[in-house]
Protein backbone atom coordinates (compact mmCIF):
# COMPACT_ATOMS: atom_id res chain seq x y z
CA UNK A 1 0.00 0.00 0.00
CA UNK A 2 1.67 3.40 -0.93
CA UNK A 3 1.52 5.99 1.50
CA UNK A 4 -1.89 7.30 2.42
CA UNK A 5 -1.28 11.75 2.22
CA UNK A 6 -5.65 11.95 1.69
CA UNK A 7 -8.52 10.61 2.98
CA UNK A 8 -11.42 11.23 1.32
CA UNK A 9 -14.94 11.06 3.41
CA UNK A 10 -18.38 10.43 2.30
CA UNK A 11 -20.88 12.59 4.38
CA UNK A 12 -24.11 10.76 5.11
CA UNK A 13 -23.67 7.57 6.72
CA UNK A 14 -19.73 8.38 7.86
CA UNK A 15 -19.14 11.92 9.00
CA UNK A 16 -23.27 12.04 10.06
CA UNK A 17 -25.65 9.04 11.04
CA UNK A 18 -28.14 8.60 8.49
CA UNK A 19 -31.80 7.97 9.75
CA UNK A 20 -33.29 7.00 6.69
CA UNK A 21 -37.05 6.26 8.72
CA UNK A 22 -37.00 10.05 9.97
CA UNK A 23 -36.21 11.04 6.45
CA UNK A 24 -39.81 8.98 5.30
CA UNK A 25 -41.53 9.80 8.01
CA UNK A 26 -40.95 13.70 7.58
CA UNK A 27 -41.66 13.69 3.71
CA UNK A 28 -44.92 11.95 4.64
CA UNK A 29 -45.77 14.49 7.23
CA UNK A 30 -45.36 17.29 4.99
CA UNK A 31 -47.76 15.42 2.48
CA UNK A 32 -45.73 12.41 0.14
CA UNK A 33 -47.77 9.43 1.33
CA UNK A 34 -45.36 7.18 -0.78
CA UNK A 35 -42.42 8.68 0.18
CA UNK A 36 -40.77 4.66 0.52
CA UNK A 37 -41.08 4.67 -3.41
CA UNK A 38 -38.66 7.81 -3.90
CA UNK A 39 -36.35 8.02 -0.96
CA UNK A 40 -33.05 5.50 -1.36
CA UNK A 41 -30.29 5.18 1.08
CA UNK A 42 -27.52 5.94 -1.40
CA UNK A 43 -28.93 7.29 -4.86
CA UNK A 44 -31.90 9.18 -5.33
CA UNK A 45 -34.06 9.08 -8.28
CA UNK A 46 -37.11 11.46 -9.86
CA UNK A 47 -36.95 14.98 -8.83
CA UNK A 48 -35.04 13.80 -5.82
CA UNK A 49 -32.41 12.60 -7.85
CA UNK A 50 -32.21 15.94 -10.37
CA UNK A 51 -31.84 18.11 -6.95
CA UNK A 52 -28.80 15.82 -5.76
CA UNK A 53 -27.81 15.57 -9.51
CA UNK A 54 -27.62 19.85 -9.63
CA UNK A 55 -30.49 19.26 -12.75
CA UNK A 56 -33.16 21.05 -11.15
CA UNK A 57 -32.78 24.50 -7.91
CA UNK A 58 -34.03 23.94 -4.47
CA UNK A 59 -36.53 26.43 -5.73
CA UNK A 60 -37.57 24.40 -9.24
CA UNK A 61 -37.68 21.10 -6.45
CA UNK A 62 -40.27 22.86 -3.98
CA UNK A 63 -42.65 23.54 -7.48
CA UNK A 64 -41.95 19.88 -8.21
CA UNK A 65 -42.72 18.24 -4.68
CA UNK A 66 -45.82 20.98 -4.07
CA UNK A 67 -47.22 19.43 -7.31
CA UNK A 68 -46.42 16.39 -6.02
CA UNK A 69 -48.31 16.42 -2.70
CA UNK A 70 -51.10 18.40 -4.33
CA UNK A 71 -50.34 21.69 -1.82
CA UNK A 72 -47.90 24.68 -1.67
CA UNK A 73 -44.75 23.53 0.23
CA UNK A 74 -42.42 26.20 1.19
CA UNK A 75 -39.00 26.71 1.35
CA UNK A 76 -38.58 25.44 4.91
CA UNK A 77 -40.93 22.28 4.69
CA UNK A 78 -38.63 20.85 2.03
CA UNK A 79 -35.82 21.16 4.45
CA UNK A 80 -37.62 20.21 7.20
CA UNK A 81 -38.33 16.85 5.45
CA UNK A 82 -35.13 16.72 3.85
CA UNK A 83 -32.97 17.06 7.17
CA UNK A 84 -34.89 14.09 8.35
CA UNK A 85 -32.32 12.52 6.83
CA UNK A 86 -29.52 13.93 9.74
CA UNK A 87 -28.97 11.21 12.15
CA UNK A 88 -26.57 12.30 14.86
CA UNK A 89 -23.01 13.99 14.16
CA UNK A 90 -20.77 12.22 17.21
CA UNK A 91 -18.14 14.69 18.34
CA UNK A 92 -15.75 11.78 18.38
CA UNK A 93 -16.18 11.92 14.29
CA UNK A 94 -15.46 16.04 14.40
CA UNK A 95 -12.07 15.35 16.87
CA UNK A 96 -11.46 12.13 14.15
CA UNK A 97 -11.07 14.69 11.60
CA UNK A 98 -9.35 17.64 12.96
CA UNK A 99 -6.84 15.16 14.52
CA UNK A 100 -6.19 14.14 10.90
CA UNK A 101 -5.80 17.43 9.50
CA UNK A 102 -3.27 18.13 12.30
CA UNK A 103 -1.15 14.59 11.85
CA UNK A 104 -0.41 16.19 7.88
CA UNK A 105 -3.57 14.18 5.62
CA UNK A 106 -5.45 16.18 3.75
CA UNK A 107 -9.56 15.76 4.53
CA UNK A 108 -11.89 16.06 1.32
CA UNK A 109 -15.64 15.60 1.55
CA UNK A 110 -17.08 13.82 -1.29
CA UNK A 111 -21.09 13.85 -1.18
CA UNK A 112 -24.49 12.99 -3.01
CA UNK A 113 -26.30 15.36 -1.26
CA UNK A 114 -28.53 18.43 -2.34
CA UNK A 115 -29.06 22.33 -1.08
CA UNK A 116 -31.44 21.76 1.56
CA UNK A 117 -28.96 19.35 3.55
CA UNK A 118 -25.54 21.59 2.89
CA UNK A 119 -27.59 24.85 4.10
CA UNK A 120 -26.97 23.33 7.44
CA UNK A 121 -24.02 21.25 6.94
CA UNK A 122 -22.28 24.57 5.71
CA UNK A 123 -24.01 26.76 8.47
CA UNK A 124 -22.78 27.49 11.77
CA UNK A 125 -25.65 25.37 13.00
CA UNK A 126 -23.36 22.32 11.56
CA UNK A 127 -21.59 20.98 15.00
CA UNK A 128 -23.68 23.10 17.93
CA UNK A 129 -20.07 25.18 18.53
CA UNK A 130 -20.76 27.81 16.00
CA UNK A 131 -18.75 25.81 12.90
CA UNK A 132 -19.43 24.59 9.60
CA UNK A 133 -18.29 21.65 7.91
CA UNK A 134 -15.90 23.76 6.14
CA UNK A 135 -14.04 24.20 9.46
CA UNK A 136 -13.29 20.21 9.74
CA UNK A 137 -12.13 19.43 6.13
CA UNK A 138 -9.78 21.17 3.38
CA UNK A 139 -12.26 20.92 0.06
CA UNK A 140 -15.77 19.87 -0.51
CA UNK A 141 -16.76 17.75 -3.79
CA UNK A 142 -20.66 17.90 -4.10
CA UNK A 143 -22.81 16.10 -6.53
CA UNK A 144 -25.07 18.83 -6.88
CA UNK A 145 -22.58 21.35 -7.95
CA UNK A 146 -20.93 19.12 -9.90
CA UNK A 147 -23.57 17.21 -11.84
CA UNK A 148 -22.84 13.77 -11.08
CA UNK A 149 -23.24 11.48 -8.92
CA UNK A 150 -21.40 8.29 -6.82
CA UNK A 151 -20.82 5.63 -7.40
CA UNK A 152 -19.95 7.71 -11.59
CA UNK A 153 -16.00 7.21 -11.78
CA UNK A 154 -16.55 10.70 -13.57
CA UNK A 155 -16.90 12.07 -9.54
CA UNK A 156 -13.98 10.32 -8.76
CA UNK A 157 -12.08 11.31 -11.75
CA UNK A 158 -12.64 15.31 -11.23
CA UNK A 159 -11.74 14.64 -7.57
CA UNK A 160 -8.47 13.09 -8.26
CA UNK A 161 -7.99 15.60 -10.97
CA UNK A 162 -8.72 18.88 -8.88
CA UNK A 163 -6.78 17.96 -6.09
CA UNK A 164 -3.84 16.49 -8.35
CA UNK A 165 -3.50 13.18 -6.17
CA UNK A 166 -2.74 10.05 -6.95
CA UNK A 167 -5.20 6.91 -6.05
CA UNK A 168 -2.57 4.86 -4.53
CA UNK A 169 -2.23 7.66 -1.70
CA UNK A 170 -5.36 8.40 -1.04
CA UNK A 171 -8.18 6.27 1.38
CA UNK A 172 -11.70 6.78 0.46
CA UNK A 173 -14.19 6.36 3.41
CA UNK A 174 -17.70 5.66 2.63
CA UNK A 175 -20.87 3.28 3.67
CA UNK A 176 -21.84 2.49 -0.17
CA UNK A 177 -20.91 -1.16 -1.16
CA UNK A 178 -21.12 0.13 -4.70
CA UNK A 179 -19.77 3.55 -4.28
CA UNK A 180 -16.21 1.88 -2.49
CA UNK A 181 -16.38 -1.09 -5.17
CA UNK A 182 -16.19 1.73 -7.85
CA UNK A 183 -13.10 3.26 -6.23
CA UNK A 184 -11.66 0.35 -5.56
CA UNK A 185 -11.55 -0.50 -9.25
CA UNK A 186 -10.27 2.96 -9.76
CA UNK A 187 -6.93 2.05 -7.50
CA UNK A 188 -8.13 4.34 -4.53
CA UNK A 189 -7.65 2.28 -1.06
CA UNK A 190 -10.61 2.11 0.15
CA UNK A 191 -12.60 1.13 4.03
CA UNK A 192 -16.65 1.05 3.71
CA UNK A 193 -17.57 1.26 7.75
CA UNK A 194 -21.62 0.61 8.09
CA UNK A 195 -23.59 3.58 8.48
CA UNK A 196 -23.24 4.96 12.20
CA UNK A 197 -20.67 2.86 13.63
CA UNK A 198 -17.60 4.07 14.93
CA UNK A 199 -14.71 4.27 12.71
CA UNK A 200 -12.53 6.32 14.57
CA UNK A 201 -10.25 3.90 16.07
CA UNK A 202 -10.60 1.49 12.72
CA UNK A 203 -9.47 4.12 9.89
CA UNK A 204 -6.17 4.38 11.87
CA UNK A 205 -5.71 0.55 10.15
CA UNK A 206 -5.82 1.89 6.51
CA UNK A 207 -3.60 4.71 7.17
Amino acid sequence: MGQIKNIIFDFGGVIITLDQPQAIRRFKEIGLCDAEKHLDAYTQSGIFGDLELGKISAETFRQELSKLVGKELSHDDCRYAWLGYKGDLPQRNLDVLRKLRSEGYRIILLSNTNPYMMSWANSPEFDGQGHAISDYVDAAYLSYELGVMKPDTQFFHHVLMAEHIAPSETLFVDDGPRNVAVASQMGINTYCPENGIDWTKTIYQYL
